[in-house]
């Protein structure tokens, strides 16, 4: 990747994107940065849990592309817009990360952008 300080910015072809002007994942150095990730059509139609999951497949598409994994993740953040998900959301969570076990903090949040949404992950991995 060059000099510890140089930048790559990885789009996942998203459509909100290039709107609202961001990255999904931006690598500087050794650290990797994942943007709030959703679920996308058709995942948005799922359970927390399915929408989790397909939350943190986007996610390992983007660390993936930037020579990183979930080994890496060393820290999360995930948003859900009713507490009564907490357990699916952290089954998806769970399941993805195993012996990881990154930091991690559950938020409950009034919505997302948009009302079918009922999950949104970040992640910030460190790369050896």
């Amino acid at each position: 990747m060059g000099d510890l300080m140089s930048r790559v910015n990885i789009s996942s072809g998203g459509p909100f994107e290039p709107v609202y002007g961001y990255s999904r994942a931006v690598r500087v150095g050794n650290q990797v940065h994942v943007s709030g990730t959703t679920a996308r059509p058709p995942d948005d139609a799922k359970d927390a849990y399915g929408q989790a999951i397909a939350s943190l497949e986007i996610i390992g598409k983007a660390l993936g592309d930037v020579g990183a994994s979930f080994g890496d993740v060393v820290r999360t953040v995930v948003y859900v817009t009713d507490m009564v998900d907490a357990d699916r959301v952290a089954r998806a969570h769970r399941e993805i990360f195993g012996d990881i076990r990154p930091a991690s903090t559950l938020v409950a949040v009034t919505a997302l952008l948009r009302p079918e949404l009922l999950v949104e992950i970040e992640a910030y991995a460190i790369i050896e």
